[in-house]
């Protein structure tokens, strides 16, 4: 994800505290020197996105499908959940404008997050 963000110029990247430090050396090499050009910061989650005062968008299977070139007008918070259990309540509660990305005609129950996380980036700066 990290690798991701830099590609579309996205230069802070918020995570919860029980994320994996981005200096884990999977991540280092999986960020191919991101992590180097990207801000990373581990905070309270809830406590910054309900002080942000910007929209929230997050991706989940109850959200709102996607419309072409519909992304946010301005900043705007990008919210990933865990790969296994999604976006927890508490955090979920802080959405906005929770978000879906359609299945087109595929069998597959759900995309994986960092795929989640590069097409809703793209989306978002279209």
């Amino acid at each position: 994800m990290l690798r991701t963000a830099d590609w579309f110029g996205i230069r802070r990247v918020v995570c919860s505290r029980d994320t994996v430090s981005c200096y884990n050396p999977k991540v280092v090499q999986a960020s191919m020197g991101a992590v180097f050009r990207t801000r990373v910061e581990y905070l309270d989650l809830v406590k910054w996105l309900g002080s942000s005062g910007l929209p929230v968008y997050g991706a989940t299977l109850r959200g709102e499908p996607l419309a072409a070139g519909g992304g946010p007008q301005g900043a705007a918070v990008l919210v990933i959940g865990n790969e296994s259990m999604g976006i927890s309540d508490e955090v979920m509660h802080c959405v906005t404008h929770p978000v879906l990305i359609p299945n087109l005609g595929g069998t597959a129950e759900s995309l994986n997050a960092a795929v989640a996380a590069g097409i809703l980036m793209w989306w978002m700066s279209s």
